[in-house]
């Protein structure tokens, strides 16, 4: 018999998440009973809020448990219309609008349905770590802005304009940002705003943590700064992050609409549409009280301010102050060179990353997955109890390092 072909090498040039290894890793400790306090998970630890439960569970009861049109109903459609007027300035069309199973979908398939092979995509570093991989697997070139604490961890104007080509096919921007939770100001995104227009470029504005701000800083979407921004912004946000919704996969798209259409024509040849039933208790989301916010945002307005001061008292490190979301992004490396207990050199943000997990059983992310070498991604959405003990273990860990 002949032997089987192998399979595609279409993915040999996209990188495995940088914390797969980590998370294995606490898995298997997890099984052998070992506690592990884990900092790296990127949803909220509030339950989906009851009157949102209540629809869903109402879907079920209806029978709305079939197919639905390629991007959504049209009561979920008019829902986000109202939703991005009252909350952002924007008026869209339902046609302009396109429901997906979570953010990370809408982003991809906006990156497939505008990128030819050759493209390049700008996205600024620190990223998440989905976007230079999906740029990849839409056939495009991402092209990384480095940014710094000079800059807050935000990318300018003039690094936009210095970097576009005339293979430049849209520029990546998340506000307020995954991992470093910084928010871009009205006056940041105006004048990058002015450099998108003047290259005829898109602009995909990633904004799935617009609710979750401190400080008086406020939320400000790109696309509403200028009429012409319209046709050039591609708006995604989605339910996972404000409204506790993580696991029922709702995201969706905001856009022109020749490109919506081609999300439409994309989508219904592939996944088709996000669940009916998410879909109904979405409606009810969009349109049902928000007084769960304000105390889901106070209690991690608490947890920020702890675990900057206990992670800025730590020798070695700083931690630049977020805004919104809910991540730290400390620089730690300072700490790089130095020994463990048995004399090996930490190596790098994922070698760090790795000795805080297996001699101390706390799990971050590796900024190097983010773009970023030398710093460690914390989630705070967990327990206070978790943090202090967590940080605890942290001090410790970074004090048992030499040289």
């Amino acid at each position: 018999m002949p032997a089987i072909r192998p399979p595609s090498r279409k993915l040999d040039r996209i990188a495995p998440s940088a914390t797969t290894v980590l998370n294995e890793r606490a898995i298997a400790m997890k099984r052998e009973g070992v506690e592990v306090f884990n900092f790296a998970v990127g949803e909220p630890d509030f339950p989906t809020p009851d009157h949102i439960k209540e629809a869903g569970m109402a879907a079920i009861r209806d029978n709305i448990t079939r197919y639905t049109p390629a991007t959504g109903i049209l009561d979920l459609k008019e829902a986000i219309c109202r939703k991005l007027a009252r909350d952002n300035g924007l008026e869209y069309a339902p046609s302009q609008i396109a429901t997906t199973s979570g953010g990370k979908h809408a982003l991809y398939n906006l990156l497939y349905v505008i990128c030819d092979e050759g493209d390049e995509v700008l996205v600024p570093a620190p990223y998440w770590v989905s976007y230079p991989e999906m740029v990849k697997l839409a056939g495009a070139a991402p092209v990384v802005l480095d940014t710094g604490p000079d800059t807050s961890f935000k990318v300018t104007a003039g690094q936009v304009r210095s970097a576009i080509t005339p293979k430049t096919k849209a520029l990546m921007l998340n506000t307020p940002s995954n991992p470093t939770g910084m928010v871009y100001t009205r006056d940041e995104l105006a004048a990058i705003a002015e450099v998108v227009l003047d290259a005829g470029i898109y602009v995909i504005t990633d904004e799935l943590y617009e609710k979750i701000l401190y400080d008086g800083h406020r939320h400000v979407s790109i696309a509403a700064l200028h009429p012409r921004m319209k046709e050039q912004a591609l708006v995604v946000n989605g339910l996972s992050k404000a409204y506790a919704m993580t696991g029922w996969r709702l995201g969706y798209a905001a856009g022109p609409a020749e490109v919506m259409d081609l999300v439409v024509k994309f989508q219904g040849q592939t996944v088709m549409h996000p669940s009916a039933i998410t879909q109904h208790a979405a409606v009810t989301a969009l349109t049902g009280p928000e007084d769960f916010l304000p105390p889901m945002v106070k209690a991690f307005d608490r947890r920020r301010n702890y675990i900057m001061g206990r992670l800025n008292n730590m020798e070695g490190v700083t931690c630049a102050r977020p805004g919104g979301a809910f991540y730290v992004f400390p620089d730690m490396s300072a700490h790089t060179g130095r020994r463990r207990p048995d004399g090996r050199p930490i190596e790098g943000s994922l070698d760090l990353a790795m000795y805080l997990l297996e001699a101390y059983q706390v799990i971050s992310a590796p900024g190097a997955a983010f773009g970023t070498e030398g710093c460690l991604r914390f989630s705070y959405a967990t327990t206070l109890d978790v943090i202090e003990r967590g940080m605890d273990r942290v001090e410790e860990g970074l004090s048992s390092l030499a040289g």
